[in-house]
């Protein structure tokens, strides 16, 4: 999966806090943006981040006179802001959760900014969708931990690694599919079944 620095747009526009909204209106028409990335007052203070929706819902909704409104009256700091390390489905639900469409990429200083439009067109979730990649790499793990299983013997701890590597795959598929963990435990579970006494098993047993 590719992270948000493969996918961030790194020519970020900044402006003052100090500067009216007027201003940040002019900034964003002759830069074709919808956000502008807001720029800290000293080395450890945080940015913050003015969008379109600011000035729309703060400004134009009220009447207020956009050249009298300073930027830091509508803007949000400190800002969620993302790790250039952190996989683009991991934004994606960032996003999600927390319903803004933008966030500044930072990791001791601004290095972008992501946005929904970069997911969307940048990203590679329609030919490698995480959920098909998992289930590739579940069955895989199966697989290669009923063969080890079958060489070391159901009762060994090369056999309990094998299927606890599969369960961390399952639970992370279940997670995706916003499944419960029973479902992503059914092939340890048939395992089981099938071998009661098998250490790893034990704690399942009531």
């Amino acid at each position: 999966m590719m992270k948000a620095e493969d996918i961030m747009t790194t020519n970020v526009v900044t402006i003052r806090g100090s500067a009216t909204v007027a201003e940040a209106v002019g900034l964003m028409k002759e830069k074709g943006l919808r956000a502008l990335v807001v720029d800290r007052r000293y080395d450890n203070d945080a940015y913050g981040i003015v969008t379109e929706t600011d000035i729309v819902y703060k400004v134009t909704a009220y009447g207020k006179d956009p050249k009298q409104v300073r930027v830091y009256e509508i803007m949000s700091k400190p800002c969620i802001v993302v790790n250039p390390e952190l996989s683009v489905e991991y934004v994606a639900r960032l996003f999600a959760n927390t319903g803004i469409r933008r966030a500044p990429v930072i990791q001791g200083k601004l290095l972008g900014i992501i946005s929904i439009t970069d997911i969307l067109t940048k990203s590679d979730f329609v030919e490698t969708p995480k959920v098909l990649l998992l289930e590739e790499r579940i069955q895989k793990a199966i697989a290669e931990a009923r063969a080890i299983c079958t060489e070391n013997g159901a009762y060994s701890k090369a056999c309990a690694a094998a299927w606890d590597e599969v369960e961390e795959l399952q639970a992370e598929a279940a997670h995706q599919k916003a499944e419960g963990m029973e479902s992503a435990k059914l092939s340890f579970e048939e395992y089981c079944r099938d071998n009661p006494n098998a250490p790893e098993c034990r704690k399942y047993n009531s």
